[in-house]
């Protein structure tokens, strides 16, 4: 058999070299994550449930999920031990936030225009913009109301059922 007859075989077992050397990496790390445990600690499991760790035994893990609701689970059940501040943001809502508080984003933009004097922030001329609508009591009184006007113009809309049969 020549070399390039092998070739696709030597290339297929080194694929499924790296993939299972990968898989077992990943697998190592969740396995340490999972012994890093403490109580105290909050986690989410494979399920999607957020806890804090209350005990850890040897393959079990007492979970806290609320006042009164005590928890067993199998250690590989922990998808995930989440730090402090990223268990108090997703459970409790609450952010912590390093920044100081004047590069928080205003909630109007009134504060990003604002100059400081109360005589700049007064506009120049106070008349009102035309935007091309035109209020009910400006109309002319001799027109027909809007909905009457409507009727006559457009023809009426049926279900499907005609007169002219």
């Amino acid at each position: 058999m020549s070399l390039l007859t092998l070739l696709p075989f030597i290339v297929l077992i080194g694929a499924m070299f790296l993939m299972t050397r990968s898989a077992k990496k990943k697998q190592q790390q969740a396995v340490e994550m999972r012994n890093q445990m403490q109580p105290g600690s909050g986690v989410r499991t494979i399920g999607g449930m957020y806890a804090t760790v209350k005990e850890v035994n040897e393959d079990t893990v007492l979970l806290d999920a609320g006042p009164g609701v005590e928890l067993l689970f199998a250690k590989n059940a922990i998808g995930a031990v989440l730090t402090d501040d990223e268990y108090n943001r997703i459970v409790h809502g609450i952010e912590h936030d390093l920044k100081s508080d004047a590069d928080l984003v205003p909630d109007d933009a009134s504060s990003l225009t604002e100059t400081g004097d109360s005589a700049t922030d007064a506009p120049a001329d106070d008349k009102a913009v035309d935007l091309g609508k035109k209020d009910t009591a400006e109309e002319p009184a001799d027109e027909a109301p809007a909905g009457e006007a409507k009727t006559d113009a457009e023809p009426k809309k049926t279900d499907g059922d005609s007169e002219a049969k």
